[in-house]
């Protein structure tokens, strides 16, 4: 069976290599020169883990990545701590896996080099997907030069602008959230010591967050700050910003938010989109993957693990049904819908969570954090996100 994937990001790059294991044609389209994501980072949860590894993955990336000794709350004026759960030893005894901090470069290269090291002629770039349409037996994409890639099945793996998703279910892009994420990365070295730490901190207040983690084997310091209220008017999904904005929408935090600011040798505004998960992803042999047909804020954690948990079910269904493509796509639709649509909602009511106006004074702060982040919350919010196997859920 050949399959043709547009879109060369995590989950398209995920999908393609589950496929070529399991002895599928693969062609992979991606309008980029290189397979190359602009310097950010992730957070790979125990379920995420459990799929690379599974792909043959897991033990590369994590010699590039960070294991966090814990997850920490710290309110956003005087820095009180509140403890999550520990990521380290009771992680794995409890999911398996350990939960990673992951330098996004180093993901998808570590996807493409197991891409390529299964077929070397996989990927091709430079190949912008302007349409897609199907007949019997067959689907297709356009490309921008006019080329028509045929194959068994197409895999809309191209992001929450997806030509694919548009052409057959027409336009239906998630709306800007009127939220902004501030990105930074800093040199682990050029931070006060007591920043250094291998945890992973969020600092909750009114209408804003921030988080910080390290990354690629402790070099880096990654920093995201969110906050409501704001506008967007530029045409890309991402623009520079400057250290004065940043400073101005986060003035009265806590000086260690002051400080990671300061040191972001660059800071880029990201617009974050939020929708309501669409109703349906597969249509005849075209099917959609990751952000295409389920982006989600990212408050949950799980934007690169959603499409990782995609790309492994979407193979194994097609191993499974293969000779009946069209029901093999439903089959991966119906496993995978009610949980990432369980995702997204979540990622969108954690909003509340890390933004309440509680979180303005002290005493009201202290019991919201015991009311909503006590032990009993947090394992309902995770541990059915952690404890997934994709390599075994029922298709």
């Amino acid at each position: 069976m050949r399959v043709v994937i547009a879109g060369g990001g995590i989950g398209g790059m995920t999908a393609a290599l589950a496929l070529l294991q399991r002895g599928f044609e693969v062609e992979l389209y991606e309008q980029a020169q290189e397979i190359k994501e602009v310097g950010a980072g992730i957070q790979i949860s125990p379920n995420g883990n459990r799929v690379l590894d599974a792909l043959g993955v897991f033990d590369r990336l994590r010699t590039l990545s960070c294991d966090p000794e814990r997850k920490e709350l710290r309110l956003w004026n005087s820095g009180e701590p509140w403890p999550l759960f520990d990521l380290g030893p009771l992680a794995v005894e409890r999911y398996g896996y350990p939960y990673l901090t992951v330098y996004r470069p180093d993901l998808l290269d570590t996807l493409r080099q197991a891409v390529i090291a299964q077929d070397p002629g996989a990927i091709r770039l430079r190949s912008r997907v302007v349409g897609v349409a199907q007949e019997p037996g067959s689907a297709s994409i356009t490309l921008e030069d006019g080329t028509v890639v045929t194959g068994d099945v197409v895999i809309g793996a191209d992001g929450w602008r997806s030509v694919v998703r548009d052409t057959l279910w027409g336009p239906s892009a998630p709306e800007f959230s009127g939220m902004v994420a501030w990105r930074g990365l800093i040199p682990m070295a050029d931070l006060p010591e007591h920043l250094r730490s291998w945890v992973g901190t969020t600092w909750i207040g009114p209408r804003a967050h921030a988080v910080h983690y390290p990354l690629h084997g402790g070099e880096l310091m990654n920093f995201v700050a969110t906050i409501e209220g704001k506008e967007w008017t530029a045409q890309g999904g991402n623009v520079h910003g400057t250290v004065e904005e940043c400073l101005e929408d986060f003035a009265g935090w806590h000086e260690n938010v002051q400080t990671l600011i300061k040191l972001s040798p660059q800071l880029m505004k990201w617009a974050l989109v939020r929708g309501e998960p669409i109703p349906s992803w597969s249509q005849g042999r075209v099917t959609l993957l990751g952000d295409a047909c389920h982006a989600t804020l990212p408050f949950l954690a799980q934007g690169a693990v959603h499409s990782i948990e995609d790309g492994l079910v979407l193979a194994r269904a097609l191993d499974a049904y293969g000779s009946d493509p069209e029901k093999a796509l439903l089959r991966y639709e119906h496993a995978r819908i009610d949980r990432t649509s369980k995702m997204v909602r979540g990622a969108t009511a954690n909003t509340d969570r890390f933004h309440s106006p509680e979180l303005a004074e002290p005493e009201s702060a202290k019991a919201y954090l015991a009311r909503e982040w006590s032990v009993d919350p947090i394992a309902d919010r995770y541990d059915w996100l952690y404890s997934y196997d994709a390599s075994t859920a029922e298709i």
